[in-house]
């Protein structure tokens, strides 16, 4: 019998190891805004990991920039971790499956956008 997966663990997309240079934008809770130039940790067609030095907070929306392609995606934080003084790793879900975001040219299977 296998090990029972942790719902919170399951992945709708393969994860991909890739530091790609990020632009985070986001507001306070006081609507001040917020920008940060950082770096993914992990990503796939659904989201990924960031690298933060700003605290962000659970569903906060944000929106990335990819300061190389010049592509905006809209999304919200899903998790935060903080596995040093010096950070916050920050997960991330897209609004919207976002694949072609990332610079991987041979994206894994399930990364594909299925149509209804």
């Amino acid at each position: 019998m296998g090990i029972p997966l942790d719902p919170q663990n399951r992945r709708r997309s393969e994860r991909v190891m890739l530091q790609v240079a990020i632009t985070v934008l986001a507001e306070t809770p006081e609507r001040t805004p917020v920008r940060e130039e950082t770096q993914t940790l992990v990503v796939n067609a659904h989201g990924g990991l960031l690298k933060l030095k700003t605290e962000l907070y659970l569903g906060q929306p944000l929106t990335l920039m990819n300061p190389k392609s010049g592509k905006q995606e809209k999304g919200h934080v899903v998790r935060i971790e903080q596995p040093s003084p010096e950070y916050f790793a920050t997960a991330f879900e897209f609004d919207r499956p976002s694949p072609n975001f990332w610079p991987v040219i041979f994206p894994p299977q399930d990364w594909g956008v299925k149509s209804s």
